[in-house]
C-alpha cells in the first residue's frame, strides 16, 4: 500500500474515534480533574491544602474504607470460587442450547443490581420476607435477629448475587482456552485428572482467576445503590460516606467527599491495572 493511502487510512481511524474521545473528555477526564482540584483546594481561602486527606485518618472514614475492602474482598473471593466451578459446569454441559440459556441467565443476573436488587432481597429475606416466613411457619425457626438482610452479612449475600454470575461470564473464555490437545497429551503421559489441573489447568487459569478477583473487587467497591437501600446508616461504606459528604444534610463536606473519591479512584485504578495485566497474560495462553 502506498504511504499516502496508509497515512490517509490512519487519519480516518482517528477521525472515527473523535466522538468517543470527546465523550471520555467530557464525562470522565474533566470530572476527575475537578474532583482532584476540589480535594486539594480550601473552599474558604482557595489555597492548596492536604488537610482533607489528613482528615481521612479519623475512625469514621478509616472504618468506611476497611468495611468496603472487607466486603469487596470477601464477595470477590466467594464469587471467584463458586463462579469458577459453576462456569466449568456450564462449559462442560453437553447441550449447547442449555449452555446458551445459562450464559444468558448469568448475563441478565449480573446486571440486576442496585435498588431493585435490594428490594427483591427485602421481599425474600426481610423480616416479613417469603423465606423468613417459610422457616418460621414450617420449621419454627426465626432468622431474625441471628440473620438480618440489613446487616453486613445480608449485604454480602446481595453482593454475591451479582458477583457470582459476573465471574461465570469471565471464566468461560478461560476454559475455552484450555485446549483438548493438552489434556490428551497429559493423559498419554500417564497424568490423571488431578495432576492435569494442578500442573496445567490451574496455571493456565491463574491469570483469569486473578483478573476475576480484581474485577469483582472493583465492582463491589464501587457499588452504591444496593448498599444505600439495604443498610444506609447501619454500615459505614466508602460510597455511602461520599454520598453523605457531597449531598447530605447533616455532615455535608464536599471537599472530604472528593478526597475519599480520589482515594477510591486510586484503589479501583490499581485493581483495574492488575486486571488488565492478568487478562493480557491470559490472552497469551489462549493464543499459544
Amino acid at each position: 500500500m502506498p504511504p499516502s493511502k496508509r497515512k490517509t487510512g490512519y487519519n480516518s481511524d482517528w477521525v472515527r474515534l473523535i466522538p468517543f474521545l470527546l465523550f471520555c473528555l467530557v464525562f470522565e477526564i474533566v470530572p476527575i480533574l475537578f474532583l482532584i482540584r476540589g480535594s486539594v483546594v480550601d473552599r474558604n481561602t482557595s489555597q492548596l491544602t492536604i488537610q482533607h486527606y489528613l482528615t481521612l485518618n479519623q475512625p469514621l472514614y478509616l472504618n468506611s474504607f476497611l468495611n468496603s475492602i472487607k466486603i469487596s474482598g470477601l464477595t470477590a473471593i466467594v464469587g471467584v470460587l463458586f463462579g469458577t466451578f459453576i462456569g466449568y459446569a456450564i462449559y462442560r454441559w453437553p447441550s449447547k442450547r442449555i449452555q446458551e440459556i445459562l450464559i444468558t441467565l448469568s448475563d441478565v443476573t449480573t446486571n440486576f443490581a442496585g435498588a431493585p436488587l435490594a428490594f427483591a432481597f427485602v421481599v425474600i429475606l426481610g423480616m416479613n420476607g417469603v423465606i423468613t416466613q417459610f422457616f418460621l411457619e414450617y420449621f419454627q425457626y426465626e432468622l431474625y435477629p441471628t440473620f438480618s438482610i440489613y446487616s453486613f452479612s445480608g449485604l454480602t449475600l446481595a453482593y454475591i448475587y451479582f458477583q457470582l454470575p459476573l465471574m461465570v461470564l469471565l471464566i468461560l473464555p478461560a476454559f475455552a482456552g484450555i485446549k483438548r490437545e493438552w489434556r490428551e497429551s497429559a493423559q498419554s503421559l500417564g497424568a490423571n485428572t488431578f495432576q492435569f489441573w494442578r500442573y496445567i489447568g490451574i496455571p493456565v487459569l491463574m491469570p483469569s482467576l486473578i483478573a476475576g478477583v480484581t474485577l469483582l473487587f472493583a465492582n463491589a467497591f464501587g457499588a452504591y445503590a444496593t448498599a444505600y437501600t439495604l443498610v444506609e446508616a447501619k454500615l459505614s461504606l466508602v460510597t455511602l460516606q461520599i454520598g453523605y459528604m457531597i449531598a447530605g444534610e447533616v455532615r455535608k463536606d464536599p471537599a472530604i467527599g472528593m478526597a475519599m473519591a480520589v482515594v477510591s479512584l486510586i484503589i479501583m485504578g490499581l485493581s483495574i491495572g492488575i486486571y488488565q495485566a492478568a487478562t493480557t497474560r491470559a490472552r497469551r495462553w489462549s493464543k499459544s
